[in-house]
């Protein structure tokens, strides 16, 4: 996707499958370049690591240099072990009891015995300390790479929510932050096995230097082989993104407090348990088969490595045998070479698998690469308090990403200020988009949208949508406190609950929270232990409360009232008109008997307007709103 902002002017038509940045390929890149490319998401990823926490990291790099000294100390002092009890023996050593151990010439050995134990436990200690940081690190670190995500959701555009491709981006994205804990210890033990082979290989050079050369050859083949397989790992688990969304919907959708009722209504049960094992399924076979290839391919080429270190055993007994080598020399390169081939199997796989883990990395760094399109300018203007003149839309026209057909075209009105608009239309004739043009969730494809004379682009965009208070027909049921539910109006306030009652008796929910029996402090929903589920109209008294809580220039009520019955909605508007006394309002219900109290009511049909005037205005020009408004009628007669 594009990290360029779109520009005030009209936003360009787009092209269906050519969305916000355009679609990405239908496959993940896994080409071995694509994959070494992938790797400079390592320095970012480190940095992040680092400004988690310097101190930790630090600590980990220098125990993890002390571990990586400790394999070929271990082992050459295994080595003088060896060299030592073999030269008590042919010094007729044999038979010697404990107490004729001093005089023996034993106490040279207690001593090499003794740093070897020391060594033992020293490198206990450091590997449990080791766990304890990287623990510790990778908590903080998912602490981190989750809040920052989330903070950079927060700056995105609806249109970012909305799109399922961007959708599938953040779904990779969020695992990503929480799943590369792995990755963090991987690349800190990469680090310390690099120092150790450098060690094991300085001294196996002391013998034979040509038996690495041996080992790195023997080993390629099991490289490339768990490259390829990694690219692939990583091709299937891109690909099924949305296989992986379907799954959680499906999972959720079958058990899950919200969709209960209708799930055991409908019988859907068996529905939804057949679609999610198809799907399912279907994602296990394609896994097994890669896996089974992998473990077939693994096998085949580990063995030409395992060939590689008995030859190179065979070479250095041989070399012994002839005198060249002591016991305690062939101990060493024995056990040097094969802790290298395994050092540098790991390396290798490692290198291969870490590099497969860039590919995610690079998931979760290019979502934090996508730019909102939708920012305030430069110099803002300050918002007009209070709004004199009002909104205005100019010829506005606006189209949704990938879309063909226009929501709203050709919008020319005022909504002027301290009047109540009410907006009437069937579904789908563009009320909703207008509200989220007037909110700058969207901007004009066409036209624009002017406060008090200035385009509304011109204003501080936190600005704008903190001085307007927006209920939507869709609105959230937080898990939450009924005062928290309150308090999401402007959560800046969510301790003077003095104002949170007032918004609450504004909206007729305090009638609602003093049946509860921990009043404001009753969680909500039925998430939590002790919550409490709401009826649909009790949750829209608590969501109107929020646009009275925000206290806000233009207050719109996008049908929240839906679930209310007649007289209840009634009551609403009318205490919204009144409430809204001096500021500007906006109501979108499908009532005509609630609409008739506005100041001004706007008919759109197929996202125009077709009229407008007051309700007896309307009525008078036995137009489509007069044709509702006697359809609606007679259902009440």
């Amino acid at each position: 996707m594009s990290s360029s902002s779109r520009a005030p002017s009209a936003a360009p038509d787009r092209a269906p499958g050519n969305g916000r940045g355009g679609r990405g390929p239908l496959l993940p890149p896994t080409t071995l370049r694509a994959r070494l490319t992938a790797l400079r998401n390592v320095r970012p990823f480190l940095r992040l690591v680092w400004q988690t926490s310097p101190a930790l990291t630090t600590w980990t790099l220098v125990v993890r240099l002390l571990r990586a000294l400790l394999p070929v100390t271990s082992l050459y002092v295994g080595k003088l072990i060896i060299d030592e009890v073999v030269g008590l023996v042919a010094g007729g050593a044999v038979g010697v009891s404990l107490t004729d151990w001093s005089s023996a010439g034993l106490h040279h050995l207690a001593w090499l015995l003794a740093a070897e134990f020391g060594l033992a436990v020293l490198g206990d200690v450091l590997g449990r300390v080791t766990s304890l940081i990287d623990s510790l690190l990778g908590e903080r670190f998912n602490i981190t790479t989750s809040v920052r995500l989330m903070e950079h959701a927060a700056t995105l555009d609806l249109q970012d929510f909305e799109d399922s491709e961007s959708q599938d981006k953040l779904e990779r994205a969020r695992r990503q932050a929480s799943g590369r804990m792995s990755l963090m210890s991987q690349l800190f033990g990469q680090a310390q096995d690099l120092i150790t082979i450098a060690s094991l290989a300085a001294g196996l050079a002391l013998f034979t230097p040509w038996l690495i050369l041996l080992l790195l050859i023997a080993l390629i083949p099991s490289f490339l082989g768990e490259a390829h397989f990694s690219a692939q790992g990583y091709a299937l688990a891109y690909t099924r993104t949305a296989d992986q969304r379907t799954l959680d919907y499906l999972r959720r959708t079958g058990a899950s407090a919200e969709t209960a009722k209708e799930v055991k209504i409908f019988g859907l049960h068996p529905f939804l348990i057949d679609r999610y094992r198809e799907l399912a399924t279907n994602y296990y076979r394609a896994s097994r088969a890669l896996a089974v290839r992998r473990a077939w391919w693994g096998t085949l080429l580990t063995t030409i490595g395992t060939l590689g270190y008995y030859g190179a055993f065979a070479y250095l007994a041989w070399r012994t045998v002839v005198g060249d080598f002591s016991i305690g020399d062939l101990t060493f390169g024995a056990a040097s070479f094969r802790r290298l081939r395994g050092l540098l199997e790991g390396l290798l796989t490692g290198f291969s698998q870490l590099a497969g883990q860039a590919l995610y990395l690079d998931d979760l760094f290019s979502f934090f690469e996508l730019k909102a399109g939708i920012v305030s300018p430069p110099n803002p203007r300050p918002f007009p308090v209070p709004v004199r003149i009002g909104f205005t839309f100019e010829d506005v026209g606006f189209r949704y990403p990938n879309g063909e057909r226009w929501a709203v075209r050709h919008l020319d009105f005022t909504l002027r200020s301290g009047e109540v608009l009410a907006l009437v239309g069937e579904n789908g004739a563009g009320k909703t988009t207008l509200v989220k043009l007037l909110a700058r969730l969207y901007d004009p494809t066409e036209g624009r949208i002017l406060l008090d004379g200035h385009d509304l682009r011109e204003y501080d965009l936190d600005d704008v949508r903190a001085n307007l208070g927006v209920i939507f027909q869709d609105f959230v049921r937080y898990d939450l406190t009924a005062s928290e539910n309150i308090a999401v109006g402007r959560m800046s306030q969510q301790g003077d609950r003095p104002r949170i009652e007032a918004a609450a008796a504004r909206s007729l929910a305090d009638s609602v929270i003093q049946r509860l029996p921990a009043g404001y402090d009753q969680v909500l929903g039925r998430r939590f232990r002790g919550g409490m589920e709401l009826s649909g109209g009790e949750w829209q008294k608590l969501a109107i409360a929020r646009a009275y809580m925000r206290d806000a220039q233009l207050v719109i009520l996008d049908e929240p009232t839906a679930a209310l019955d007649a007289r209840a909605e009634f009551e609403v508007f009318q205490r919204f008109k009144e409430l809204i006394h001096g500021k500007t309002g906006v109501i979108i219900s499908h009532r005509f008997s609630s609409v008739r109290m506005a100041d001004r009511i706007l008919v759109l049909v197929d996202g125009t307007v077709e009229a407008e005037g007051t309700h007896e205005e309307l009525l008078a020009q036995r137009g489509r709103y007069a044709e509702l408004f006697e359809l609606q009628a007679a259902g009440y007669r």
